[in-house]
């Protein structure tokens, strides 16, 4: 699977990429039709202290892609909240799929 990062109004991070690639790897053990991983980071100027760091991730797969976004006071909250929201399309997704 390709993972590709994206950063708007942020500075990159290595931490941040790896923690990403590790829970998306554990994603794709169990669907292994995740082709590609749109992965992006934003800032965002919010009046709450518990958001602001927004984390986008598209998945690309046969049929149309999955997209999940969460804001969080923490980019490592926003990743684990939209990998858990991707994590319940691919349930879903693979449910209906039907194997001839």
């Amino acid at each position: 699977m390709q993972v590709i990062f994206e950063y708007d109004d942020v500075e990159g991070s290595q931490p941040l990429e790896e923690f990403a690639k590790e829970k998306l790897e554990q994603l794709v053990e169990k669907y292994d039709m995740v082709i590609r991983a749109d992965v992006f980071f934003k800032l965002e100027n919010t009046t709450s202290d518990e958001t602001g760091k927004i984390c986008n991730i598209r998945l690309s797969l046969p049929g149309p892609r999955l997209f999940a976004e969460a804001s969080h006071d923490n980019f490592r909250d926003a990743i684990s909240e939209s990998i858990n929201d991707l994590e319940r399309q691919l349930r879903k997704r693979k449910g209906k799929l039907k194997d001839y």
